[in-house]
């Protein structure tokens, strides 16, 4: 959410203008849901409003109370393959938008994962993404981590073979509609109606993200998009980068109670250098399986203060390579 002051030259034939003059606007909604005409607040009514956004900043943002009271090492949940579904834009997401009946795509394929959990040596995480104006994806396209494949418009009826061919049986190249992914990706939960910590900071992070990845220069190499719940409302704000290791691996590493102020470090430094943030880390992507199929040795993720020992690179703690 943010306020700009418009141009002192601006005039409205008939009205009388009331100090002062605040432009309201929805920076992650598309152009036909935003409001583009002015909202004028007296000084009185500028000042309840400005209340108000302090209030929910204390109950739902940056400055909640549980902000850092819980260790975030340790809190991601072991999986190997990451599932990103584009789908429409998390102002339209109901709270459990994979359930929903109305939201066909997503439910379908949510189910179809489940239905096979069993028979896949790989653990697959799914989670909504952000697609349609304004944004590198249409409805139906599918990121996969880590893997770096996109697949192009999924639609209802392929759902089946989609999950059996490229998921199941790993024939990742075989549809003809894929392309290969390149750079730095950043998902950030803003899933407001699933939990509203989450819809306050995220939007909020996303905003500056892309504000410092322009500043740098690096837009085209890094790519920044809202998805919906990942786990862990009280760490918001929370996001998950996929990007290379030093040894050109492609590693999810998840941080929470991410603020505006740690986005520059994040991006300088975990992409920039290759060195994990350890106040603010959860943990990793990890596989349980070797090439084989054959379960793994529990793969043991490096604690926060461990990283910090040996500066913030995590993978210099992990001995076996594993991908």
């Amino acid at each position: 959410m943010r306020f700009w002051r418009p141009n002192r030259s601006l005039s409205f034939v008939g009205k009388k203008l009331r100090e002062p003059l605040l432009l309201f606007r929805f920076p992650n909604l598309s152009s036909s849901q935003r409001i583009s005409s002015p909202i004028l607040f007296s000084s009185s009514e500028s000042h309840h409003f400005s209340t108000l956004l302090t209030a929910e900043d204390e109950k739902y943002g940056f400055r909640r109370p549980e902000m850092y009271r819980s260790n975030l090492a340790g809190t991601v949940a072991a999986y190997e393959r990451h599932v990103f579904l584009c789908y429409r834009s998390p102002e339209v997401w109901p709270s459990r938008v994979e359930d929903s009946n109305a939201d066909l795509l997503p439910n379908l394929l949510s189910a179809t994962i489940k239905a096979r959990k069993n028979r896949t040596a790989i653990k697959t995480k799914l989670t909504i993404c952000e697609a349609g104006e304004g944004t590198e994806y249409s409805d139906g396209d599918v990121l996969i981590f880590p893997e770096m494949v996109k697949y192009r418009g999924l639609k209802d009826k392929d759902v089946e073979s989609f999950v059996e061919e490229v998921l199941l049986n790993g024939k990742l190249r075989a549809s003809g509609v894929d392309d290969v992914l390149a750079g730095s990706y950043i998902f950030v939960c803003a899933h407001r109606s699933r939990d509203q910590r989450c819809g306050v900071c995220g939007s909020v992070l996303v905003s500056k993200l892309k504000e410092e990845i322009e500043l740098r220069g690096l837009k085209g190499q890094i790519f920044v998009n809202p998805c919906s719940h990942i786990g862990g409302h009280k760490y918001a704000g929370n996001l998950i980068i996929y990007c290379p290791d030093p040894d050109g691996r492609i590693v999810g590493h998840w941080y929470g109670y991410v603020t505006p102020d740690d986005v520059p470090e994040l991006l300088d430094k975990h992409i920039g250098k290759g060195e994990i943030i350890g106040r603010l880390w959860r943990g990793r992507m990890g596989r349980t399986y070797d090439e084989e199929g054959k379960k793994a040795v529990e793969d043991k993720l490096p604690s926060a203060e461990v990283c910090k020992g040996t500066g913030n690179k995590p993978w210099e703690n992990d001995n076996r390579g594993n991908n």
